[in-house]
């Protein structure tokens, strides 16, 4: 039998080709173990586009005050993020889905203000800056939405302003946190009500998922967001090592696998072999 036409076979493949796309566009999408579709977003995370918004500082000198806060974190210091921080406005902090994130500011349009000869500075969102009703926003009320506003630690402030102005103007974005070792785990609570404070996370720093899996009975399990960077499930882990799963804003995942032993203990920090 004489082999078909070369055009004939070239038309086959590509009316396959076509079938095939659209048998998967009417398929189930890929799901992650809570329910939410998969992006295949790979790669490292890229620096956003500036911006603009104002800067204020709190806390003293040292950066005694700012050490704690709305993200849950006890001791930014013990935790590796050091007084180099920033409270966000509502607006930036999104009910707890900033913190961890890292930005790059720099003080601008302000002669008086910034410090000349400074390029900026990288601060790690941990922790809101409330609204106050009782001013303007333009007079006080710096954090009142809708303003993105950003109140540094005195610390960072002190690295790119004076601290006679107060308040500056500043550009702003958000940039990849750097960050040395692993990601760390610390569960406080107890086994009917975990808390899982994730900490030490690179790439874009903040989280918007969090799953579990134990290494027998506790299937992929979602947790749900605490407050900040402090995530809650019921189901009981222990007498289990544990793998968690992460997603970050940007949708890029990390696996740390059995980064729990099975004779983990509530309050101690664990840390993985990898980050993002």
């Amino acid at each position: 039998m004489a082999p078909p036409p070369a055009g004939l076979v070239v038309s086959l493949l590509l009316a396959a080709v076509a079938s095939a796309g659209v048998a998967n566009a009417g398929g189930a999408k890929a799901l992650t173990p809570g329910g939410r579709v998969v992006h295949h977003n790979h790669g490292k995370f890229t620096a956003g586009p500036w911006k603009p918004a104002h800067a204020t500082f709190y806390g003293g000198r040292d950066g005694s005050g700012t050490t704690a806060g709305a993200c849950g974190y006890k001791d930014t210091r013990a935790e590796g993020y050091g007084v180099q921080t920033v409270a966000v406005s509502p607006v930036l902090f999104g009910d707890g889905a900033a913190c961890g994130g890292c930005y790059e500011v720099r003080c601008v349009d302000s002669p008086d203000g910034c410090k000349a000869g400074t390029a900026a500075v990288v601060v790690t969102a941990t922790n809101l800056c409330p609204p106050n009703y009782q001013q303007s926003g333009d007079n006080g009320g710096w954090c009142n939405p809708p303003r993105e506003h950003l109140d540094l630690s005195m610390p960072a402030f002190l690295q790119i302003a004076q601290e006679k102005a107060g308040i500056v103007p500043v550009s702003y974005r958000r940039v990849a946190c750097v960050k040395q070792g692993g990601i760390r785990y610390t569960i406080t609570g107890n086994k009917y009500f975990n808390m899982v404070m994730v900490t030490n996370v690179g790439g874009a720093g903040d989280l918007a998922a969090v799953s579990v899996k134990g290494s027998k009975r506790v299937k992929w399990t979602e947790l749900k967001r605490n407050w900040g960077q402090v995530w809650q499930t019921g189901e009981d882990l222990t007498g289990e090592s544990l793998t968690f799963r992460l997603m970050t804003s940007d949708h890029r995942k990390a696996t740390s696998w059995h980064v729990l032993p099975t004779d983990w203990q509530f309050g101690v920090t664990y840390q993985a072999d990898k980050n993002f």
